[in-house]
């Protein structure tokens, strides 16, 4: 059974919460209350500063995160080696993790784009306006995109680790466990069975040329009685 680790799950689960609702937040609650704004030129430097705002304290929660993450990686490293379905979906979580990293850190170097130029006209955060540059309203395309993205991906993580924690309860690691040890005790045994008819089958290859061979020395011999007569 694992042992406690209160300190590493709360920051795992904590800074997953912030990152998560903080990016849904963003998206349903700045970039929509900028574009209410009147003056069209001043939307996106106000959903600039909201999110430059916000950004110290995400990196604090991903940071953590990550810390707890990687902590509970370790600390049940028996458990992946031994139980069944924990190392498909540690795999899983990892690769979704790094996939949210990816967008997080790319939908923040947009937002730095977006902070330099100014206060064009634009009709929102993440959709431009007839008069907005061409190089703005690109940058703000790709952001309307990605950031339903994050929290997407952060979601997902939140249900894989609530898979994984149904997978530390009592009956799922023995069930894991045996089915593991099955697994493995059935491997040899594969191998044997194999062996057996390959084994059987050369067996019966020999023994059918032994009886090819023979069914040929009484032809031979029989072709010799006759041309003897």
């Amino acid at each position: 059974m694992s042992e406690r680790h209160t300190a590493l799950r709360s920051m795992h689960d904590l800074g997953l919460a912030a990152w998560f609702g903080g990016s849904l937040m963003g998206a349903l609650g700045v970039n929509s209350a900028a574009a209410k704004i009147n003056d069209s030129s001043q939307r996106l430097p106000v959903a600039s500063a909201a999110w430059a705002k916000w950004t110290p304290m995400n990196a604090a929660a991903i940071g953590a995160h990550l810390a707890g993450a990687v902590g509970e990686l370790v600390t049940e490293s028996p458990r992946v080696a031994s139980q069944r379905g924990v190392a498909q979906a540690s795999a899983i979580k990892t690769a979704l993790t790094v996939g949210a990293l990816a967008v997080t850190g790319y939908s923040r170097l947009l937002g730095m784009k977006l902070e330099k130029a100014g206060g064009p006209p634009v009709n929102g955060t993440t959709e431009p306006h007839h008069q907005t540059p061409a190089h703005v309203a690109s940058t703000q395309r790709q952001m309307k995109l990605l950031q339903w993205a994050i929290p997407a991906l952060t979601g997902a993580l939140v249900v894989v680790t609530s898979y994984m924690g149904e997978q530390q309860k009592p009956t799922q690691q023995w069930r894991g466990v045996l089915g593991r040890v099955s697994k493995v005790a059935a491997a040899p045994m594969g191998i044997a069975t194999l062996a057996g008819l390959g084994a059987k089958k050369g067996g019966m290859a020999g023994m059918g040329a032994r009886k090819r061979g023979m069914n040929g020395g009484n032809v031979h011999k029989r072709n010799m009685a006759m041309a003897g007569r």
